[in-house]
């Protein structure tokens, strides 16, 4: 028995055009991946990419196996070795973009394409596990028209490919699909945990230590990222008391000053004079501080407040945060200090400073016992002694403060801080660090301040008899604008970001958007999908009944989208036009088509009518067949030429 005939391979190949377009979208994913990638990973993938896209315009035809397979075996060997494992958010996507190039090496019929274009649909989504925000949303997304034009390229029949023609309809699918998208986004019910048990999709940023040395913040003052968003009860606090504490360090080694957590003790006393509400939305850290504004009265609920008024969370901050508080910003805090706390105040390391130390003895024995005196000398030393703001200091050796105070004498808040408090202990004033927040942009169109990474700051605070704990900026004294405008005003000529004042407007009013997003899009979550339904009188909307409206939803959905491209199709369609004015000119020499008949069989039956324009009526009925059929969209072309010769035509005469 002879066997069927083999069909033939190349019939199945896809076109230049086609492939050419996944390989664009190939290029997007990896494009879209380049910063998660180690680098040297990504230019070897984009390398292989441009050589087989160069290759497969030289001729078609699969890459060998002897060539995939070890390039397959180095890429899950390059993966293990950068991560040490190839499990997890960061080495499953290099894996994922790595085997998508590797796929285009074996490319080359319609069904491969459909499967590279499914991938890359699913590596384009896995961005989404880095950022969520609203930029990498619409980049995702923007990253579906190349994918949504190869598969239209794999159509039969299609017209030459132009831009409009590839792009514009997948873009008009897209638009066309965010209705029933949104639906989904409400209706679907949330999960509990992050879907495959993956990390959160906030990248979490170290932010402020629990230690602080020389030139320790160098990375957070130029982290201009946000840090917090806060929000007033009433009219926000003016700018020079907009300081937002987290840590107080009171140990110093001789290079750098430490936090000591002190659990059992309780909170110094505080007697608030001005009181302010608020409400803090904090980006995830790792840490457990959760900073708030000076001088806080109590922690927030999962919170503690510790001894030296620091509020510590019972959890790590790994996801973003909201809550609320109250703090005093005119107090007095704990006017009695006891023995234990002013031996800490003044602790220093031994060896270290001798000109430091000679210097706060000298203001002791010149000012006696009036420390208020003492922490103006300092002031006025930081103000007239020719010391310079920088984010750029010069390094300094083991003796840093005597360096800083008699050599460099330039630097930004870390060093004024620790050198102000050096110096007080020296001349016998108890006197401790704090680091933290200060400043932040005030959004009068969002009703919040939005603090910054780059809004990191530390000062001092000294004990003064009948005063308590005072804070003391010594920072103002050397650049009062970092302080009065914040760290924007202070840095400037500095931080290239910073330099264009539009620019920097800009930034600050789109973060309004960011917030938006970020509450209505990403933190909309199972507890606000549940209350969806409170406007309309259900308080707990269950998982069936969130079924029941997304089924209902959709129904009706897709029943309006069909009604209206059957409208469409019968009011806006050129083609049916054109066969109309044809049925019109027939049935004005009594061809009229009959009510159940289709086109093919009414224009056959007018060709036998008319036996002398039989084959001009067969290539009409071929021309709207093909027209109607053969593609999903007629070409314009062929059209225009159809609708010609459909007013052209001319009836002879009719044979009866």
């Amino acid at each position: 028995m002879t066997p069927p005939p083999r069909k033939s391979r190349v019939a199945s190949v896809v076109d230049t055009r086609a492939f050419d377009l996944l390989s664009l979208t190939i290029a997007f994913v990896l494009g879209l991946h380049a910063m998660h990638l180690p680098w040297w990973l990504g230019i070897a993938l984009a390398l292989i990419l441009g050589w087989r896209w160069w290759q497969r315009r030289q001729r078609t035809g699969r890459v060998p196996r002897w060539f995939k397979l070890p390039l397959l075996v180095l890429l899950v060997l390059a993966v293990i070795a950068h991560y040490g494992s190839i499990f997890g958010r960061a080495p499953g996507v290099a894996l994922a973009v790595g085997l998508l190039i590797l796929k285009l090496l074996e490319t080359e019929s319609a069904r491969d394409v459909r499967v590279g274009i499914s991938f890359a649909c699913f590596a384009l989504m896995a961005a989404l596990l880095f950022d969520q925000g609203l930029i990498a949303t619409l980049v995702v997304a923007l990253g579906l028209l190349p994918a949504l034009a190869t598969l239209r390229a794999l159509e039969p029949a299609q017209a030459p490919a132009t831009l409009q023609r590839t792009l514009l309809p997948g873009l008009g699918l897209l638009l066309s699909a965010l209705p029933l998208a949104l639906l989904a986004f409400l209706l679907v019910p949330r999960l509990s945990s992050p879907l495959w048990g993956a990390p959160s999709p906030n990248e979490a940023r170290t932010g402020l230590s629990e230690s602080m040395s020389p030139s320790g913040f160098t990375d957070l003052l130029t982290d201009d990222r946000p840090a917090m968003r806060v929000s007033f009860d009433g009219a926000p606090p003016p700018a020079n008391l907009r300081y937002f504490r987290a840590y107080v360090m009171w140990n110093y080694d001789g290079s750098s000053w430490s936090y000591a957590d002190v659990v059992n003790h309780a909170p110094a006393e505080l007697k608030a004079i001005g009181i302010v509400g608020y409400r803090i939305s904090m980006e995830p850290t790792h840490q457990h501080v959760l900073p708030m504004l000076d001088m806080p009265l109590g922690a927030p609920t999962g919170a503690t407040l510790r001894a030296d008024r620091v509020v510590m969370a019972d959890k790590a901050v790994n996801d973003p945060l909201t809550y609320t508080a109250q703090s005093a910003i005119q107090y007095r805090l704990q006017p009695e200090l006891g023995v234990r706390a002013r031996n800490l105040g003044l602790s220093l390391p031994v060896g270290f400073n001798p000109r430091t130390l000679a210097l706060g003895q000298q203001w002791r024995q010149r000012y006696g016992s009036d420390d208020a005196a003492i922490v103006q000398a300092a002031l006025t030393l930081f103000h007239d002694g020719g010391f310079r703001y920088t984010l750029a200091p010069a390094p300094l050796g083991h003796d840093a403060m005597d360096d800083f105070l008699f050599n460099t004498r330039e630097g930004f808040c870390e060093h004024y801080s620790s050198a102000f408090t050096v110096l007080m202990r020296d001349a016998g004033i108890p006197a401790r660090v704090v680091t933290g927040y200060q400043g932040g942009y005030w959004s009068k169109y969002g009703n919040y301040l939005l603090v910054r990474y780059s809004d990191a700051h530390a000062w001092s605070e000294v004990w003064l008899a009948e005063r308590g704990w005072v804070r003391v900026d010594p920072t103002a004294a050397v650049r009062p604008q970092r302080v009065s405008l914040g760290a924007a005003a202070a840095a400037d000529g500095q931080l290239p970001w910073y330099e264009s004042r539009w620019l920097q407007s800009l930034r600050n009013h789109w973060d309004i958007v960011n917030r938006w997003w970020g509450q209505g899009v990403i933190g909309f979550d199972t507890l606000r999908q549940h209350g969806l339904l409170t406007p309309f009188g259900i308080r707990d909307v269950d998982t069936a009944t969130l079924g029941v409206l997304l089924a209902i939803s959709s129904m009706l959905f897709i029943a309006i989208g069909l009604a209206w491209a059957l409208l469409r199709r019968q009011v806006g369609d050129p083609l049916r036009a054109a066969l109309h004015e044809l049925e019109r000119k027939l049935a004005r020499k009594g061809i009229v088509r009959r009510p159940s008949e289709g086109p093919q069989h009414y224009l056959s039956r007018a060709a036998r009518a008319l036996p002398g324009q039989r084959d001009e009526l067969a290539t009409l009925m071929r021309c709207y067949l093909e027209l109607r059929y053969a593609h999903d969209e007629p070409p314009p072309e062929s059209l225009r030429d159809f609708r010609r010769t459909v007013r052209d035509f001319r009836v002879v005469r009719v044979v009866k």
